[in-house]
């Protein structure tokens, strides 16, 4: 039987909170702990209406096991399985990254520098856990060809079905992106896209337990001493497969920024531009030929 079950609806909600705050803030409790009660079809509105009400058992399994998980830091996107980005709903797992706000802000950018080329455009979205940049691209440049890889065949399959779900039509294709002799399997873009991993390795101990314990630690770090590889290899593959005037968009470290910029001019871009994010962060990198 669940802890909860003897207790009203109020005392179930403010217990559930109190708890909810020993992990996260007052402000992240609170959004979670009504985000968990409408997930089991409890809203705000009924705690407050009727506080003496009681909730049946498979509600109160249910809640008890979600704080459970959440008390072991679990990201309540992974608990539900599921996250929004870009105003969709997609599948996430311990196979794929939750999709970020600054990944967003990456997808804005590209769809504003896209709007005149969008007719049979190509575009390719290099490490698409999700698949979120490269549906919302679909979705928005409605006239273009997406195609999306990833080294991990699992998170190809959450990505397929998020495709399948929200009604995108993108080619995905399982490679090993660092390895140069993989690239002949692609073709030529007009548009190339990427959120690859980029965290030293050594900012690890720094970082929260809900993104260490529980997200893909190959989608998020990269040797301490080679922490552009991805984007040296990003450079690399560009000139040989970007389309005249096509352009490479990069979300990168804060730190990393003006070094990532550095790395395409290196290879001789033509054009390269450094943006920050809505917190005034360099956060993305664009590279034109």
């Amino acid at each position: 039987m669940s802890k909860f079950a003897s207790m009203t609806i109020k005392e179930v909600y403010r217990n559930f909170l109190l708890q909810v705050q020993t992990v996260y803030s007052a402000s992240e409790a609170s959004v979670i702990t009504d985000i968990i009660f409408e997930s089991v079809n409890i809203h705000k509105t009924d705690v407050i209406k009727n506080p003496q009400q009681t909730i049946g058992e498979t509600a109160n399994q249910l809640i008890n096991d979600r704080l459970q998980q959440l008390l072991q830091h679990k990201p309540i996107q992974y608990i539900l399985g599921e996250a929004w980005f870009y105003n969709m709903k997609f599948k996430v797992n311990e196979h794929v990254l939750i999709p970020r706000p600054e990944t967003e802000e990456l997808v804005e950018w590209v769809i504003e520098n896209s709007k005149l080329h969008v007719s049979n455009s190509k575009i390719l979205d290099i490490g698409t856990g999700s698949g979120c940049i490269a549906i919302a691209l679909k979705k928005n440049l409605t006239g273009s060809n997406v195609t999306a890889i990833d080294v991990s065949h699992d998170a190809l399959k959450t990505a397929a079905e998020n495709a399948l779900h929200n009604h995108a039509n993108v080619d995905f294709i399982q490679t090993d992106f660092l390895q140069s002799s993989e690239w002949n399997k692609l073709g030529m873009f007009d548009i190339i896209v990427s959120n690859p991993p980029y965290i030293p390795i050594n900012e690890k101990e720094t970082m929260s337990r809900h993104v260490t314990q529980y997200e893909p630690s190959t989608a998020l770090f990269v040797p301490d001493e080679d922490p552009l590889v991805f984007y040296e290899k990003i450079a690399a593959f560009g000139k040989d497969h970007l389309n005249y005037d096509g352009k490479i968009f990069v979300e990168t470290h804060e730190n990393l920024a003006q070094r990532t910029a550095a790395a395409f001019r290196s290879a001789k871009y033509n054009y390269v531009d450094v943006k920050q994010d809505i917190f005034g962060k360099e956060r993305m990198v664009m590279a034109r030929n």
